[in-house]
C-alpha cells in the first residue's frame, strides 16, 4: 500500500506543475523531461542534446503507469500462511495478483481484481449450524439450533430422540446433547428386581436354618 502511496504523491507532484506538459516530469533543476514508459524507471534525466534515459525494473519490481521515479515498486508476496497464492505472477508492468486458499476469504481488496489480506472462514460453536457455507469473499455465517434440536460439532442440528413407550427417559437434551434413553420402563425394572430380592432373602432363611440346625445337632 505504501508503494502506491508514493505513486500517488509523485504524479501528483508532477501534475500539479503546469509549466511540464502532461507527459512530462520535473528534474531537481526544474527541467521539463519525457516520462519513462511502463516496465521502465529514469535512469538519467535528459539534457539539451538527449533524451530521458529510461532503464527497465529490476526482477522483483514493477512499474505500472509512464512516471518520472527513479525506482520500481516492490512486487507484492502472496504468502501461503495467511491463506494467499499468486494467481497472477508480477511482471515489469504489473504487480502480483493474489487470491485465497480454501477454507479463507479475503477480508480486503488490492484493488479491483487482487486480494490483500484473508482470514480463515469461521467454525461454528456446538449448539450451532452452518447457516450458510464460507466462500472467497464471504466468512461462514452460524445460527443456534433450533429448540429440540442439538449440534455435537457445529456443522448440522439433529433433532432430539424421541423415548419410546418401552424406554426410560435417563437424560434430558440439550442444545449440544442428545437425549438419553434406557430400554425398560422403571416399573419393568421393579418387577423383575423384587423376584430376585426374595430369592435373596430365601436361599438367606434356608443357609441360616441349616446352620442353626448344625449348631444344635453338634
Amino acid at each position: 500500500m505504501w508503494s502506491m502511496l508514493i505513486i500517488l504523491v509523485g504524479f501528483a507532484l508532477i501534475e500539479s506543475d503546469s509549466n511540464c506538459g502532461p507527459k512530462e516530469y520535473r528534474t531537481s533543476d526544474g527541467q521539463c523531461c519525457p516520462m519513462c514508459h511502463e516496465g521502465t524507471i529514469v535512469g538519467r534525466d535528459c539534457t539539451i542534446q538527449s533524451g530521458t534515459r529510461c532503464v527497465p525494473c529490476d526482477t522483483g519490481t514493477y512499474m505500472n503507469q509512464p512516471n518520472g521515479l527513479t525506482r520500481c515498486l516492490p512486487c507484492s508476496f502472496c504468502d501461503p500462511g495467511v491463506g494467499l497464492f499468486a494467481k497472477q505472477n508480477c511482471t515489469p508492468t504489473s504487480d502480483t495478483v493474489c487470491d485465497v486458499l480454501s477454507g479463507y476469504f479475503c477480508k480486503s481488496l488490492a484493488d479491483s481484481t487482487g486480494c490483500s489480506t484473508a482470514e480463515k472462514h469461521s467454525v461454528c460453536d456446538p449448539g450451532q449450524r452452518i447457516k450458510q457455507p464460507g466462500t472467497s469473499k464471504h466468512d461462514t455465517v452460524c445460527e443456534v439450533c433450533q429448540e429440540g434440536s442439538f449440534s455435537l460439532h457445529g456443522v448440522n442440528c439433529t433433532l432430539w430422540t424421541k423415548c419410546s413407550e418401552s424406554q426410560t427417559l435417563v437424560q434430558e437434551g440439550s442444545l449440544t446433547s442428545d437425549v438419553v434413553c434406557r430400554s425398560g420402563s422403571l416399573r419393568n425394572r421393579y418387577s423383575l428386581l423384587l423376584p430376585c430380592i426374595m430369592c435373596v432373602f430365601a436361599i438367606g432363611s434356608l443357609l441360616f436354618t441349616g446352620w442353626q440346625n448344625m449348631q444344635k445337632t453338634s
